[in-house]
């Protein structure tokens, strides 16, 4: 039971962070709750009604001036909400057709949305929990205090209202669109790679047995993979004294019935065991951004392309997405990949999980871009600045290398469809790209910037 437990409260915990479900409930919940409590202390003690002046409730004893607050605010706030709605549908829609289908994750995750819904569907919560205490039988009795905190209430929703359209003014703003994007992926990247390429370490070779028979494990739903439990494997794994190889990587789509992980040796499996190692892998119908960094790069990505697009054809927005992209990949650089093969102990691997590599993200990052911005020099150099940019913070020779063979493609692709004189601007960057590559190859030496302390900025400055 347990063991089940475990992939559901992750999940439960995903979805509080982003859906208008979760948030919004339980601080409605919470809401409803305290004018419930609220109004049957004050019922059982009169004392809390006294700090409340006079020039409020003249008549501290009849429950109809109550009643009627009460209900007016909570009719209010039921019309403030179907308006809300309206907001939301509205740029959800407009997020939708203008940038892609795909962000609009990162509207349903915006902190700002989940607490407007929670605050003013709350306040009509905490209205309808202390309108029953307002009552004139058996004896007349006007929950003042309560009364007073719901006329707060209401005051608060009308400032949050106002706020609540200046946030999404901004938020279907492109440039804000994309920037959380990329720090949300950047968040990923530090969870899943939190070791600095200037502590990297060459991990020992460990052998692995391949002569073993493996027994193929299917996937038992359709759906992407969208979170694995490498903890969980392993633990499995040494428990059960098995060798897994996971087949597919986080982000990749498997349909029911094919091959989703391998285990050996055979015999120690059973259905049980089986359920048990599925139980470590999160598939759904959509990606998210639990561990997967590449679909925060595609959700850029199809903002660029439409950007970019004859029907659309604004280059500043590619341009935008194109420096984030770049931000995104200059972290993923900087960073190790986690290890694929997991060990307990460590001289015997146990599982295998397969990783996206920096050369996949590159083309996952520019390659499309590249290709339908071949006739626009603006953005081709863009693209070419965005390359060097990730070449001088990576010391990595296959990576520069990798970085200079993307860039040959840009300046070829362009000299197709481009004049000569634009097509200089575009061999002057190559050229200075490939000297960064033929240094790092001669030399094995960092090319990153050189960092400058804080004290010393400052006295440059």
């Amino acid at each position: 039971m347990t063991q089940r437990l475990l992939p559901f409260l992750r999940t439960a915990l995903y979805a509080l962070r982003g859906g208008f479900l979760v948030r919004p409930l339980l601080i409605s919940i919470a809401l409803g709750l305290a004018g419930a409590l609220l109004s049957s202390l004050e019922e059982t003690f009169p004392v809390l009604s006294a700090w409340v002046p006079a020039g409020l409730f003249p008549s501290r004893t009849d429950p109809q001036v109550a009643q009627t607050i009460l209900a007016t605010i909570a009719a209010s706030i039921m019309t403030v909400v179907s308006i809300v709605f309206a907001i939301l549908l509205m740029t959800l829609t407009l997020a939708s057709m203008q940038f892609s289908p795909r962000i609009l994750l990162s509207f349903v995750k915006d902190r700002v949305t989940q607490w407007t819904l929670g605050i003013f569907l709350g306040t009509f919560a905490y209205c309808m929990a202390a309108l029953p205490s307002a009552r004139a039988l058996p004896h007349p009795f006007a929950p003042v205090a309560t009364v007073t905190c719901a006329m707060l209430l209401a005051v608060a929703c009308v400032a949050w209202l106002i706020f609540f359209i200046h946030h999404i003014s901004q938020a279907i703003s492109v440039n804000h669109i994309v920037d959380r994007i990329a720090r949300e992926t950047e968040i990923v990247i530090d969870e899943i790679m939190p070791d600095d390429q200037r502590l990297s370490y060459e991990p020992a070779g460990v052998p692995f047995d391949d002569n073993k028979r493996e027994l193929v494990v299917d996937s038992a739903i359709s759906g992407y993979i969208r979170y694995i439990d490498n903890g969980r494997l392993l633990e499995l794994a040494k428990t059960l004294k098995l060798r897994i190889r996971v087949l597919r990587r986080v982000g990749h789509f498997v349909p029911a019935g094919v091959a989703l992980f391998s285990a050996s040796p055979e015999e120690r499996l059973n259905e049980q065991r089986i359920r048990q190692l599925r139980s470590a892998f999160d598939i759904g119908p959509t990606r998210t951004l639990q561990q997967d960094i590449e679909f925060g790069v595609i959700q850029i990505v199809d903002i660029g392309l439409k950007a970019i697009s004859p029907a659309v054809n604004d280059p500043s927005t590619a341009i935008t997405c194109i420096d984030q992209l770049g931000r995104i990949l200059i972290r993923f650089v900087s960073r190790n990949v986690p290890v694929s093969l997991l060990c307990d102990p460590p001289h015997v691997v146990r599982v295998i999980v397969p990783w996206i590599s920096a050369e996949s993200l590159l083309d996952t990052a520019f390659e499309q871009i590249r290709h339908y911005a071949a006739s626009d020099i603006v953005v081709s150099l863009r693209l070419l600045r965005a390359l060097d940019d990730i070449a001088s913070t990576c010391g990595d020779a296959r990576i520069v290398e990798a970085l200079v063979v993307r860039a040959r493609r840009i300046v070829a692709g362009c000299t197709e469809r481009l004049g000569a004189e634009q097509t200089e601007k575009l061999r002057r960057r190559h050229s200075a790209l490939e000297a960064r590559m033929n240094t790092v190859e001669a030399t094995g030496h960092d090319l990153r910037e050189p960092r400058v302390s804080a004290s010393l900025r400052t006295l440059a400055d």
